[in-house]
């Protein structure tokens, strides 16, 4: 296809939304990160380029993906001075799908439109598999004209997507998302944990979770992975503490208060301040498991890293 394609952010998400899309026939022409190592060995992989400048990687594409880790990382990208993707972008399409602040997804649209590009929000519901076999689930916002403009990229990238208004909605409806995952995630990890302490069999109470009131989609993805202390990273803690602050802050702006969401933020946070914060969100289990905690994480990273690179190779069909 015509369309020359550039991705910034190439981690687990990026990287994989980038083989994705070279194998559906687009020209993917550029990546770029700050582990510039990465790049490089992805751009070689791609047969693309890994540009230093962000403004070369404009000059390599017609639209540029993000997919970076917060709202410092997105501001730099589209800075008003010095180097930055902002620089000969006009005409450019930005596809931004990084979970971040409503309002950063709002400055970046302003700022594009400015330079006479164009930005489309196309926040993530899934995983590191469905990026890698293109089907993400995709709640996009901004200006629809551009977001039809991004629909040929966005059909091979997902399963599903879903328009939710203009800028900064979709960040909206994804912060609540994680926001109501995080809390079901905790829950799961205190429920869990509260058998593991009255000696009960846990295969047998997931099971008996999935066919009443306790079933989740959590406990399809994360309550296996809880009990063996499984937490390769899809989804890390630091992300959830993160996408979870996001949520808490849009509440205080609304004058409502979430207790469950606060909660859950302070038992993210506190994996954190533990050094966890790399461990998947199932991680939060290590809060809550007798025997376990910060003191006795040091097992729990050893079997992270023996089963990371298993499980980047065999891609289970994990979603969050």
């Amino acid at each position: 296809m015509s369309i020359r394609i550039a991705c910034v952010g190439v981690g687990r998400m990026g990287a994989n939304m980038a083989r994705r899309l070279k194998e559906s026939g687009f020209q993917v022409t550029a990546v770029h990160d700050l582990r510039r190592k990465q790049a490089q060995a992805l751009a070689a992989e791609l047969g693309c380029e890994a540009p230093a400048r962000l403004s070369a990687v404009t000059a390599l594409a017609d639209v540029i993906i993000t997919v970076v880790t917060d709202d410092a990382a997105m501001e730099t990208l589209f800075a008003v001075k010095g180097d930055s993707l902002l620089k000969g972008a006009k005409g450019r399409l930005f596809i931004n799908c990084a979970t971040l602040s409503p309002a950063t997804h709002v400055l970046v649209e302003t700022r594009a439109q400015a330079v006479g590009a164009e930005s489309v929000e196309a926040c993530m519901a899934s995983s590191i598999t469905q990026a890698r076999q293109g089907t993400l689930y995709l709640m996009t916002a901004g200006q629809k004209g551009a977001c039809d403009k991004a629909e040929p990229i966005l059909a091979k990238l997902s399963a599903s997507r879903r328009y939710i208004g203009p800028a900064g909605s979709a960040a909206q409806v994804k912060a609540l998302v994680n926001m109501v995952m995080n809390i079901n995630t905790a829950g799961l990890a205190e429920g869990l944990g509260l058998g593991a302490a009255l000696g009960l069999d846990l295969t047998i109470l997931r099971e008996v979770f999935s066919q009443t009131g306790a079933n989740s989609r959590v406990l399809e993805t994360d309550g296996e992975d809880m009990q063996k202390r499984d937490h390769a990273c899809y989804f890390s803690a630091a992300h959830a503490a993160k996408d979870s602050g996001i949520a808490v802050s849009l509440a205080k702006k609304a004058k409502l208060k979430l207790p469950l969401a606060q909660a859950a933020l302070e038992q993210y946070s506190r994996m954190v301040a533990a050094g966890l914060g790399e461990l998947d969100k199932s991680g939060i289990a290590e809060l809550t498991f007798p025997g376990r905690g910060p003191k006795a994480n040091k097992s729990s990273k050893q079997a992270t890293k023996a089963t990371k690179a298993t499980k980047a190779n065999k891609m289970p069909a994990k979603k969050r």
